[in-house]
């Protein structure tokens, strides 16, 4: 099978890799849609995504969903032909955590995560036209959710997880820095649940015009000088640019929140957080979602069109080019879809 793999720095390949073999407890889908997420990018740019340092060569991908091709002889209740889409997480270890943090999975000590290179062996990702799940990992898609929209639940997910990190956002104004993928996403998800007022800050207005398309009330372009909000009960930093974060802890009203999903680089970084102390403002991180999948599904089923977001397309055979696109803010792309079968 035809499979997009990293091998270092700039070397991206279609690769012709060997098919799995489904075992009794397995489950083979046949991968249909795969969207390109900043650290497959990170990956192929500089082999580095986060702390996660390439060492081998890596199938990319964890925004994916297809169809059930093959069930193993062990596995009830999943049916050839299903849709879905693919829970890309798996825990590790046998560690003690404490009762307040068990559902939190996604703070597991120890997680592999598809198209991941935090650990040796490498947990290879979805970007293939087959992949190996558990049965646990699949998300059935209702019939009213395309696999090319399914492919963007674990995406959704990371940005419902911010939302609600924020707490109730019902009735709320809110603060979006940053209109990439995330937080374009995070945009529709604060109007699902029901905030009176998303203001969208970002440099790009091709960026601003998706989070319009997605929710937005108002949008502001930074590059042409015009200035954030003031006194928002919620601002969600989704730009990860840790110049960005003073000026939203400033926007943010006293006793605020402000949540931090962009990922911020793993070094010592410069930021202006006196605010925080004198407004009384809660800073809280927001890493990857722990159950919020199927919140994610729910949504995609008529409640929320994420169509604005899939900006481009590409077949499996023109990758490179998919993710030359993808790191090209000046192309106009938001979520850049692989199809990948």
């Amino acid at each position: 099978m035809k499979a997009v793999v990293v091998h270092g720095p700039k070397d991206l390949r279609i690769d012709e890799v060997a098919d799995p073999v489904c075992g009794p407890v397995d489950v083979l889908v046949r991968m249909e849609w795969g969207g390109i997420c900043g650290s497959d990018v990170a990956y192929w740019r500089s082999g580095i995504s986060g702390t996660a340092v390439l060492r081998d060569p890596l199938i990319l991908g964890h925004e994916v969903a297809g169809y059930v091709a093959e069930v193993g002889s062990e596995v009830d209740g999943v049916e050839v032909g299903a849709k879905v889409a693919l829970y890309p997480a798996s825990l590790v270890g046998d560690y003690q955590v404490a009762e307040d943090m068990r559902a939190r999975t996604n703070l597991w000590p120890e997680v592999r995560y598809f198209g991941s290179a935090a650990f040796l062996p490498h947990e290879q990702g979805g970007f293939s036209k087959f992949r190996i799940v558990r049965p646990d990992q699949l998300r059935f898609l209702p019939q009213g959710v395309t696999t090319k929209a399914g492919a963007l639940a674990e995406p959704f997910a990371v940005a419902i997880h911010a939302v609600r990190r924020a707490g109730d956002v019902a009735d709320k104004t809110v603060l979006v820095n940053g209109a990439g993928p995330i937080g374009s996403l995070a945009v529709a998800a604060a109007k699902a649940y029901g905030a009176r007022h998303v203001t969208v800050a970002d440099l790009s207005e091709q960026a601003l015009d998706i989070a319009r398309a997605m929710g937005a009330d108002c949008t502001i372009n930074i590059l042409q000088g015009q200035e954030l909000p003031q006194d928002v009960d919620i601002a969600i930093e989704a730009s990860g640019a840790p110049a960005a974060i003073g000026g939203v802890i400033s926007a943010t009203r006293r006793g605020g929140v402000v949540v931090q999903v962009g990922n911020l680089p793993g070094g010592d970084v410069s930021a202006t957080l006196g605010n925080i102390v004198t407004r009384e403002i809660e800073y809280r991180g927001s890493y990857r979602f722990a159950d919020e999948m199927d919140e994610a599904i729910r949504l995609l089923d008529g409640v929320v069109d994420i169509s604005p977001l899939q900006t481009h397309e590409f077949d499996i055979l023109q990758a490179c080019e998919a993710f030359d696109v993808a790191a090209d803010r000046s192309s106009g792309s938001s979520k850049v879809m692989l199809k990948l079968s």
